[in-house]
């Protein structure tokens, strides 16, 4: 038997109080209380008035509101020190005055429902309040029935007397109709926000923008801005002004003499938009576009991104367009209420519509193109100026224009530099692409675009039916998913990218170009995630591929079940233990049990007799391979989770994205000589793919996908053209 162990007597650690220990006492837990009024309404106000532009934009947009058509601003010191805005309206009562500036109080809006189908500029009753709580309010007003017009100071959301001793009702005073509102000292009592503007001149900058906007889109209203003290106007526009007289007269007639009007509308998407944007001779450094949207002045980077992606196959590199764009959708499809300074708002089917707008503005674009008068790429080095000129259309009118630009060029002085070789972006479809040197691209030439994109026994169903909205908070929650994974850089790579070619359909590997960069990716893993995010985007509202004649679903389930199984079994796995028959009835019975959720949601349509009738149609102009169709149908059963809702719906449209992806084809070679018609059937569907792939998918990567991080792995860089050049000068 073992010696027992010394164990110390005494003891290694005592409990002791924190007090005992001079450790420092735990302070109780702040208690929780309501902020003083005041501060709530100063936290208000500096959320919806940002700078001095957001109070004009507000009083401008109530000056409208109230039938102006004619609207004056003063300004002095960028708005800081005075901004004053008269309007020749409907004026306000003397009895509205007493709450005129308390939050919440407007004559545009009663129930919450009225949002819904909200017509006007303002409807929250925040803007002279939040402007009353950081500024030196005073408003002069009279109506038509009036017999003089009321004056009244306001502070802090209430009347206030002018000078102390006087009372704070409204006085009576001359004046003429309409309303005039000074705001004088802005950011009075904020003085950290008054001391972050840099200088007056560039607050007053952006006034003029703001006024610039709403000039251009309030046909019938007119608009002057001056500094104080200035004689001359800032912006003078008469009210009978055209909307072309307008852009002419705020933003030059550079831009007003080459504009080109467009108009569209379409029921199904409930919008109405129009308006004029510049033609392929006018171009600028930085994108300049006027959206309205319900006639409200609104910011959006996917319309912007949009207009930017349309115009780059016009404009030469580094040019960017001129746009007004006035956008009218149905009041029940908007959301104006999601931005404190009403700068952002969202509406159903952005994406749609945006899409049927760009594509207007596109036709316009081109049915102009002829009257281009410059050259749209940089000449390369060597070239002939004859040669680059020589139109590849023909000309309608008999003669020919070379001559005329050969005597204007020399006209043209230079006013830039000669860019560097290494820094030229060649884009020229006339000159020879890489394709050309790759012996897998196929045929010479791009193949001919396939007869309608399908195969046989296929159509497309056009339907009426109205888009739905999803309000699903797990379709959110995967949504937020994938922005959240966004990488900007390769976003940007795929969204600004030239096709090149297809090099190798068997590891499914294209070349793109962006900027002075060759890029080689796997569209095979750039296909599955876009798939997956059109999944969530257009989740509920997918298009049908009707089946006809329409196959048994079990059938195609025994075809997948039997290759699933030949598969595990060549590979060696111990789990397949059950056949394939009863593999293809199990999973039969799990989708017909689902039928009616998968005809909601992912329009699979499966009768009661257990036929497919109908498959989910995601990319108008592709065509998956049906050769995948049986093994997508048996990995619906052990492979999508239907127990739980978001795990559901994200490995199902994982499994759907799969079933998307270009399949891998087979090289050719002299050995299958003997096999002609799968030869054929071969070569029939390489030249589809390779079309499908410059002329539907990568467009659409450029219009729609967000870039993850787990795309990095499909993309490599193998050229860079100042690379190369540096290789070349050390040879």
């Amino acid at each position: 038997m073992t010696e027992p162990m010394d164990i110390d007597s005494e003891s290694r650690g005592t409990k002791r109080t924190a007090a005992e220990a001079d450790l420092p006492l735990l302070q109780a837990p702040r208690r929780i209380k309501a902020l003083d009024q005041d501060v709530v309404n100063k936290i208000a106000a500096g959320e919806i008035i940002v700078a001095p532009m957001h109070a004009l934009k507000e009083l401008m947009e109530n000056a409208v509101d109230a039938g102006s058509t004619s609207i004056e601003v003063l300004v002095k010191d960028g708005g800081l020190k005075l901004l004053q805005i008269t309007d020749n309206g409907h004026g306000i009562d003397r009895d509205d005055m007493s709450i005129l500036c308390e939050r919440f109080t407007t004559s545009k809006l009663k129930a919450f429902k009225d949002l819904e189908s909200i017509g006007t500029y303002g409807f929250r009753g925040e803007a002279l309040a939040s402007i009353s709580h950081i500024a030196h309010l005073k408003v002069t007003t009279k109506t038509a029935g009036s017999s003089c017009a009321w004056q009244a100071h306001y502070a802090d959301g209430r009347l206030v007397p002018a000078k102390p001793g006087q009372s704070a009702e409204p006085r009576p005073c001359a004046g003429r109709g309409g309303t005039q509102i000074t705001v004088e000292d802005l950011f009075y009592n904020i003085p950290t926000r008054r001391r972050a503007f840099r200088s007056a001149s560039e607050e007053y900058a952006k006034i003029l923008d703001v006024v610039g906007r709403y000039a251009v889109h309030c046909t019938g209203v007119a608009f002057s801005i001056k500094k104080h003290g200035d004689a001359g106007s800032g912006i003078s526009v008469q009210a009978n002004a055209s909307t072309v007289d307008r852009i002419r007269q705020i933003h030059g007639s550079a831009v007003g003499n080459e504009l080109i009007d467009f108009n569209i509308e379409d029921k199904k998407w409930g919008f109405t938009a129009s308006g004029w944007t510049s033609n392929a001779n006018y171009h600028v450094k930085r994108t300049m576009i006027l959206l309205f949207i319900n006639h409200r002045s609104v910011e959006s980077s996917a319309i912007k991104k949009a207009i930017e992606q349309t115009y780059s196959i016009f404009l030469p590199k580094g040019g960017h367009p001129f746009v007004y764009l006035s956008l009218e959708v149905e009041p029940n499809r908007v959301d104006v209420n999601v931005h404190p300074t009403k700068r952002e708002v969202h509406f159903l089917n952005e994406d749609e519509v945006i899409e049927l707008v760009c594509n207007e503005i596109k036709t316009k674009l081109a049915k102009v193109d002829t009257s281009r008068t410059f050259l749209a790429q940089s000449l390369l080095p060597g070239v002939n100026i004859p040669t680059i000129q020589t139109p590849n259309r023909n000309d309608t009118n008999g003669e020919s224009p070379q001559p005329e630009r050969r005597s204007s060029a020399p006209k043209t002085p230079a006013t830039t530099k000669k860019p560097y070789e290494n820094n030229l972006v060649r884009t020229d479809s006339k000159m020879r692409k890489i394709t050309s040197m790759l012996p897998s691209a196929g045929a010479e030439g791009s193949p001919a675009q396939p007869a309608s994109g399908t195969m046989e026994g296929m159509t497309y169903e056009i339907t009426n039916r109205e888009p739905v909205q999803i309000r699903l908070t797990s379709i959110k929650t995967l949504r937020g998913q994938v922005r959240d994974a966004m990488h900007e850089g390769l976003t940007e790579v795929l969204a600004s990218h030239t096709f090149v070619g297809l090099v190798d359909e068997r590891r499914r590997l294209c070349a793109i170009q962006a900027g002075v960069k060759l890029f080689l990716v796997d569209y095979g893993l750039i296909s599955n995630e876009f798939f997956y995010q059109v999944g969530l985007t257009d989740f509920g509202n997918f298009g049908r591929i009707v089946l006809d004649p329409a196959p048994k679903l079990i059938d195609l389930l025994m075809i997948g079940a039997e290759a699933e199984v030949e598969n595990a079994k060549q590979e060696g796995s111990k789990e397949v233990q059950a056949n394939a028959s009863h593999i293809a009835q199990a999973v039969h019975k799990q989708l017909l049990s689902r039928r009616e959720m998968l005809s909601e949601y992912f329009s699979i349509e499966i009768s009661e007799d257990g036929e497919l009738k109908s498959l989910p149609l995601m990319l108008k102009g592709y065509m998956p391979s049906f050769a995948k169709l049986a093994r997508f149908l048996v990995r619906l059963g052990p492979f999508v989770d239907w127990m739980d809702e978001q795990e559901c719906f994200q490995t199902f449209l994982t499994e759907l994205a799969a079933f998307y992806v270009p399949e891998q084809l087979a090289a050719t070679g002299k050995a299958t000589a003997s096999a002609e018609g799968a030869d054929d059937d071969l070569s029939k569907r390489r030249k589809q793919l390779t079309w499908s792939l410059e002329h539907v998918l990568f467009p659409a990567f450029r219009a729609r996908l967000v870039a993850t991080e787990g795309l990095l792995r499909g993309v490599v860089e193998v050229a860079n053209l100042k690379g190369l050049y540096r290789v070349f000068e050390r040879c």
